[in-house]
């Protein structure tokens, strides 16, 4: 059994974010998904981002980590495209991570520090053509891949950006269906890596 700490997109904690969730619960997993958004959703991602603008990107930085504190240290931290900003500064800069699941974005290793803990694993999925990663995101992504020892970056055809969100128009099944089986693969590696210890 993995702890998994799983922050939303800028859409907020939609029914796609609770499903997907609720897969990982289904195969024994623990899974905690604040809502950093305080009940709201939104219809497209740019509404989403204009939120996020108002309520300020530091500050629900510091929401996430808020949320992370109250929580044991031994977690796999998750993000879907803004989430990842969350997850990932946890999974730099907490101690006890257990690995780092990261959704349609990613950030330079330098944002955080530099540096990525050592023996901690990391799976990053994105679309080929999706116009948000091709910002620089796909590129953190491949440095990523590159540089930490065991990372694994999926790249999948099409340019959808929240692909893996069954309540939105972005959905994409089959990528959705691969992107589980993957990640239900990578929880289960660090669920048996932690039974050794």
């Amino acid at each position: 059994m993995a702890n998994v700490l799983f922050f939303h997109h800028a859409q907020g904690l939609t029914k796609g974010v609770r499903s997907f969730a609720d897969t990982l619960r289904r195969a024994g997993h623990v899974v905690h998904t604040p809502d950093l958004y305080d009940g709201k959703t939104f219809a497209t991602v740019t509404e989403g981002v204009r939120h996020a603008k108002e309520l300020g990107f530091a500050n629900i930085l510091e929401r996430g980590v808020r949320v992370a504190e109250s929580l044991p240290g031994d977690l796999v931290y998750g993000g879907i495209s803004l989430g990842v900003m969350t997850a990932q500064k946890l999974a730099q800069t907490r101690p006890g991570v257990k690995g780092a699941l990261l959704f349609s974005a990613a950030l330079p290793l330098s944002e955080f520090g530099g540096s990525w803990p050592a023996g901690a694993p990391l799976q990053i999925h994105m679309m080929e053509s999706d116009e948000w990663v091709l910002e620089g995101d796909l590129d953190a992504a491949r440095e990523m891949e590159r540089t930490i020892p065991g990372a694994r970056l999926f790249v999948y055809p099409g340019d959808r950006h929240l692909f893996m969100d069954n309540s939105l128009p972005d959905y994409d099944a089959a990528a959705a269906a691969l992107l589980e089986t993957r990640v239900l693969a990578f929880l289960a590696g660090v669920d048996a890596t932690a039974a050794k210890k």
